[in-house]
């Protein structure tokens, strides 16, 4: 036997390898099934809102790649198409299979699809906007001879959002094929993953072999990202004190810097004084100061100019005995 680069391919060999990806596919678990997904631009027919919806491409369903079929997220054609599924969590992701919609027409060329297709992107992200996370393919070389119908692209990281993504931008010129416009044309997206943060392997059941690691690679077991608390390479230094959470940030205004949570920065024994909230991030609120807020401004002359601190000179805390008023016992001599 001999295949379309010219090799000699035995029927052992096409056997071996289709055994290999039978068992990838088997060995991770599809976590964008049926989870919450958005599109831009959704395209809606006589007031139908439901037959191209976001969702249609995280439904496990794709036996119809039609416009008609009612299992395809599809958009109106504009400058832009965005479309993404939210993990809901975290997850070790592996790989990413996108069914493209077809009409269930040969695809190719002929197939007035593929150039709205042609030149899109895939990511994974923490959040919804896709430059915050990490590309894990840009199409720079298909054709609408070469694209394929069902295109998977490896992207072993971690991420709340997989986002796919087209621009027809205005003013750029774009190879011969592209569309003037793009859509969102998706019938199923299925990303392939861990189900549970910590592990990796082949049947995710390895776990990540640094204590403190709670992302790490779905191949190799390197770590990717530290628990909350923590930092280096393998994740054994402890955050300086005064700092907490992922990546070590800057505790809040604490009563104690010594008593802030390395997990999640809570001020485990109160706020200094002029800031409240569990993270002593929010400032008094105007007419109030001291510690948890508790205590409130004098009559100033202009209440914003109250320090959230504490009470300089208030009035309202102090005993008046004729043009001087006293105050922490300190004699003060009122002005008219």
């Amino acid at each position: 036997m001999v295949s379309l680069s010219g090799h000699s391919v035995y029927p052992h060999d096409v056997l071996a390898v289709l055994f290999c990806l039978l068992t990838v596919s088997q060995a991770y678990v599809n976590v964008a099934l049926n989870k919450p997904a958005y599109q831009q631009y959704q395209y809606v027919y006589r007031g139908d809102y439901d037959t191209y919806d976001a969702s249609k491409a995280v439904d496990g369903r794709k036996s119809n790649l039609s416009w008609t079929g009612g299992q395809c997220a599809i958009s109106y054609l504009r400058q832009t198409a965005t479309w993404w599924v939210n993990l809901t969590t975290i997850h070790s992701i592996h790989h990413i299979t996108i069914y493209f919609r077809t009409d269930n027409e040969p695809w190719g060329p002929s197939n007035k699809n593929t150039n709205f297709t042609l030149g899109f992107s895939v990511y994974v992200s923490n959040t919804t906007d896709r430059l915050q996370g990490t590309l894990c393919y840009k199409d720079d070389n298909f054709t609408r001879d070469s694209i394929p119908a069902v295109f998977t692209t490896t992207c072993p990281v971690h991420g709340q959002y997989v986002i796919y993504y087209n621009e027809r931008l205005q003013g750029v010129t774009y190879p011969d094929g592209y569309s003037k416009n793009v859509d969102i044309g998706l019938c199923e997206v299925e990303v392939y993953g861990c189900s549970a943060t910590g592990y990796f392997g082949s049947n995710c059941s390895v776990p990540c072999p640094d204590v403190n690691c709670q992302y790490c690679h779905i191949e190799t077991g390197t770590c990717q990202g530290c628990k909350p608390g923590y930092k280096g390479h393998r994740c054994d230094i402890t955050c300086e004190e005064g700092t907490y959470g992922t990546g070590c940030n800057a505790c809040g205004q604490c009563r104690d810097v010594n008593q802030c949570s390395i997990n999640n920065g809570t001020c485990l024994t109160g706020c200094y004084a002029g800031f409240k909230g569990d993270l002593c991030e929010i400032a008094c609120d105007r007419g109030s100061y001291g510690y948890d807020c508790k205590e409130t401004c004098g009559h100033c002359r202009d209440r914003y100019q109250c320090s959230i601190v504490s009470l300089f000179f208030s009035i309202s805390s102090s005993l008046i005995y004729g043009g001087f008023f006293w105050t922490n016992f300190n004699r003060v001599e009122i002005l008219f």
